[in-house]
């Protein structure tokens, strides 16, 4: 131990001796560190940002979006009503093609036709007025059952769920997000009040969790800030707010393709503008998503005015087109600890020339072969370390500057910089073994001749 001791004693003095240049062979290491400390940052913040999201989004769903088709849109029978309307043959010129929409009985075809289904949740949302307590303001009111707190993992800070009392018979109720409580209710417990959203009051009997999620988050996934939220049955929303599938002769009017209304905005006819599709296995989403699409363009007289998408699947694209970058990445890094430990090496082995006699004067006090390979192996691992810490600390450093100057997130982890160190040492231990063993078969006779 005093000779290994000892022989790491020299080292450091050989180090020491030579700082500028044991500070430049480092380079490559540092440069080489940073960039896998900088890959692994991307990589597992690249992960976690997903693994966020699919608590956003929950698995194994389906959802189905309703579009509003404008004139031309839609597929082929669209194209051919159109076509049809404007030669006359359709009677009333422009008549635009009829759908149903997406509705409640497209669900009850999906629960009857599709198999595996676990659970489905209908959304109607609507942007309207709240009133309470003489403040004002706009939110988006939520007609759902409770399977949508369930598919979107949100629980209730204060109050109750949904009754079944009220789901089916249009009950006066609503959950609020913590947003519109902080708005409306700074200081007072909102369970038991009335809040007036639109025409109707609904009564509060629960408050939601806050959700922390990322504004970016929220827009790359399409979904809303669950927080502003007001949230009531569906069969309420349909009762008290409005049922848009139900046909009234303005709608019969509005039904025409004339260059009066061609330029106003079309209002929505569906029932339902989102159902979210649960399934029991993950490996069947792509062929259900296809199946419930045939059933809806059945059912909408063969008209696409719906959107069927499979989130997971399109996360694990993104995640997929993420693996292949940090794989560049991780090249990258290692052709640069590649060159790096060359470095190493070509050094180590320029000293070794350089400092002959000094290998010859130990040899001829009572050093052995042993203690010069140890020395030269210390120098080595040394400036590995060196350009190991500098490296880390490079690395940490863009991996901030990448986050915060661009839209990829990064995550630092201990075990990254522990997977660095260790590999700056054993790229230490690695290149510098074979000009420590050349030291050590110097002849140290001639090693003493040598001015």
């Amino acid at each position: 131990m005093q000779r290994t001791f000892f022989n790491f004693i020299l080292a450091i003095e050989g180090v020491k001796d030579n700082i500028l240049r044991s500070v430049l062979t480092a380079l490559g290491i540092v440069f080489g560190v940073a960039a896998v400390i900088a890959m692994l940052a991307i990589g597992t913040g690249a992960k976690q940002a997903l693994l966020d999201q699919m608590k956003l989004i929950g698995t194994n769903n389906i959802v189905i979006n309703s579009l509003v088709l404008k004139e031309g849109e839609g597929g082929e029978t669209t194209a051919n009503a159109a076509q049809a309307s404007n030669s006359g043959s359709n009677g009333k010129e422009g008549k635009r093609p009829w759908s149903p929409g997406l509705t409640l009985e497209d669900i009850k075809a999906i629960e009857k036709v599709l198999p595996g289904v676990d659970k489905i949740s209908p959304e109607v949302v609507e942007q309207t007025n709240l009133v309470q307590g003489g403040k004002t303001g706009k939110a988006k009111v939520v007609g759902i059952t409770n399977t949508f707190f369930e598919l979107n993992n949100l629980g209730l800070s204060n109050g109750n769920f949904f009754h079944q009392e009220h789901l089916e018979g249009g009950k006066p109720v609503c959950i609020i997000g913590q947003t519109v409580q902080t708005k409306y209710f700074p200081e007072t417990d909102p369970i038991g009040q009335w809040i007036k959203c639109g025409t109707s009051w609904f009564k509060i009997i629960g408050v939601l969790e806050k959700r922390l999620a990322s504004k970016e988050s929220l827009e790359n996934l399409g979904i809303r800030d669950y927080n502003a939220d007001v949230y009531i049955p569906v069969s309420s929303a349909m009762l008290r707010l409005k049922n848009r599938s139900k046909v009234t002769s303005s709608k019969i009017k509005q039904n025409d393709w004339d260059d009066e209304n061609s330029n106003n905005k079309e209002e929505s006819y569906h029932q339902l503008d989102k159902v979210v599709v649960r399934l029991d296995d993950s490996g069947t989403l792509q062929v259900s998503a296809e199946v419930i699409a045939k059933i809806l363009k059945r059912r909408h007289k063969n008209l696409v005015d719906f959107e069927v998408e499979v989130p997971e699947l399109l996360l694990q694209q993104q995640q997929k087109t993420q693996d292949i970058f940090n794989s560049v990445l991780a090249a990258i890094a290692g052709i640069s600890l590649l060159v790096g430990g060359i470095g190493i090496m070509n050094i180590m082995l320029a000293s070794v020339m350089e400092r002959i006699k000094e290998i010859g004067v130990r040899r001829s006090l009572g050093a052995r072969e042993g203690d010069i390979v140890l020395q030269f192996l210390f120098e080595a691992v040394i400036i590995s370390l060196i350009g190991g810490i500098l490296g880390v600390g490079l690395g940490v450093v863009s991996a901030v500057i990448v986050s915060k100057y661009s839209e990829i997130p990064t995550l630092v982890s201990s075990w990254s910089i522990a997977l660095s160190f260790g590999v700056a040492a054993t790229i230490g231990l690695v290149f510098g073994l074979f000009p420590a063993r050349k030291a050590a078969k110097q002849d140290p006779i001639k090693a003493l001749r040598i001015e």
